[in-house]
């Protein structure tokens, strides 16, 4: 046999890049509309009088029917098809931004953030099946690395996009304006809806895709029963309840911890998020060269973990902070495509959207209490413990990485085997 049968054969690359771009392009207004009510505090705050819990009670609105509907909504793109799910996730978010431009009282702001929640959690099922089934596999870690970046993209846009408009206009325009953004993305898909097309997938190896079997013994929700979907599930947990802490406090922290001017602790977050946005780059083509994930994934956080706690001991010089930050975010954005890539490796046949809903819910609920978990720490006068347990978090969550990676090595040899 020549080597050249032993290659799995790819997709035109052209193809590939169409459906990673309108995927990433998708993802990227999900992320956007993640800040589409916290940038504009301070304005919604003076017109209706509100407190910051009411405030913060929006964002976990947002959030806990994000966690719901993206559990839920696997279901639906396994019966139904991705492509359609992920037009009605934008057609949502446009919806929700038009609703809150026009709310009149503290329940219509409820209910905006009720509508965004809805939207929002079809994505992840949605773009991993698209992903999956769309782009030949040899190019999914950089698939993957692009989805992480187009998101980190979405929430380095919507603070600048709002504010910006909301100075020169109002509130109001601002969220209208985020409207558009969300329909000019959906007509863009409606457009070139056919590279998407359900119709023209194609496997692995570039055959067409031949129906997949049911999951899990033939029930629906037989993949519930797999330990390696609930370590999935408590991995993304994990790191995303570390990743919230640092989103939320780390300026404030550092400011406290280290004395440093806010503007420079700002500056470290920046380039925290910078950093992660090349770690995934990076992430992409490591990923792409390796089977073994949760082996990439335990040197990134660690090395991200143990700098999150050096932070935290305050034995380094102020000006160093923005380089530790940098590290961080370097770690934990290697890890990003090879999480997915993961996952994937997880997921029985015929439940990826299923798995996928359920894997993912866990980001939401991680970024719903986070903050709650760790602005109780500042809270509490402890900067330095926002650090300690951002590492803990990102140390911790390399156990559940080996337990599936462990669990999918054994999976490939036993089918080996047969």
């Amino acid at each position: 046999m020549s080597t050249a049968t032993l290659e799995p054969s790819r997709n035109p690359l052209r193809h590939d890049a169409q459906v990673i771009g309108l995927v990433g392009l998708a993802h990227g207004v999900s992320h956007f509309y993640h800040l589409l009510l916290a940038p504009l505090f301070p304005w919604i705050k003076a017109e209706f009088g509100l407190s910051y819990a009411e405030l913060g009670l929006l964002m976990t609105v947002f959030f806990a029917v994000s966690a719901v509907v993206q559990t839920a909504s696997g279901f639906v793109v396994d019966r139904f098809g991705a492509r359609p799910v992920l037009f009605g996730g934008l057609a949502c978010l446009g919806a929700s931004a038009l609703l809150l431009s026009a709310s009149s009282g503290y329940a219509a702001l409820l209910l905006g953030a009720g509508v965004a929640g809805l939207g929002n959690g079809v994505f992840h099922p949605a773009d991993f099946t698209l992903l999956n089934k769309h782009v030949s596999q040899p190019r999914l870690g950089h698939a993957f690395s692009v989805h992480g970046i187009s998101g980190n993209l979405g929430w380095a846009a919507a603070p600048v996009f709002l504010v910006t408009i909301a100075n020169l206009a109002s509130w109001r325009v601002a969220l209208a304006a985020a409207s558009l953004v969300a329909f000019a993305v959906l007509a863009v898909l409606l457009v070139l809806r056919h590279v998407l097309d359900p119709r023209e997938l194609s496997d692995a190896v570039g055959r067409p895709a031949a129906k997949a079997p049911k999951a899990a013994g033939g029930s629906l929700l037989g993949f519930l029963r797999l330990p390696q979907v609930w370590v999935c599930w408590a991995f993304f947990l994990l790191t995303t309840f570390s990743a919230a802490g640092i989103q939320s406090f780390a300026p404030t922290a550092l400011t406290q911890l280290y004395g440093i001017p806010f503007t420079l602790a700002t500056a470290s977050y920046t380039i925290y998020m910078l950093c992660s946005a090349g770690g995934m780059v990076v992430g992409g083509f490591a990923a792409s060269r390796t089977s073994n994930h949760d082996r990439l994934i335990a040197v990134s956080f660690t090395l991200s973990g143990l700098m999150a706690v050096l932070v935290g001991l305050n034995v380094a010089p102020g000006l160093l902070v923005p380089v530790l930050l940098g590290v961080i975010g370097f770690g934990a954005g290697t890890a990003g495509p090879s999480r997915d890539l993961l996952v994937r490796a997880a997921a029985p046949a015929g439940a990826t959207g299923r798995v996928y809903g359920v894997v993912y819910s866990g980001l939401d609920i991680g970024l719903a209490s986070g903050p709650l978990f760790f602005g109780a720490l500042m809270d509490a006068h402890l900067p330095n413990w926002v650090f300690f347990m951002i590492g803990a978090f990102q140390l911790a969550s390399i156990f559940t990485a080996v337990t599936v990676g462990n669990g999918n090595r054994s999976r490939r040899s036993a089918a080996a085997a047969v």
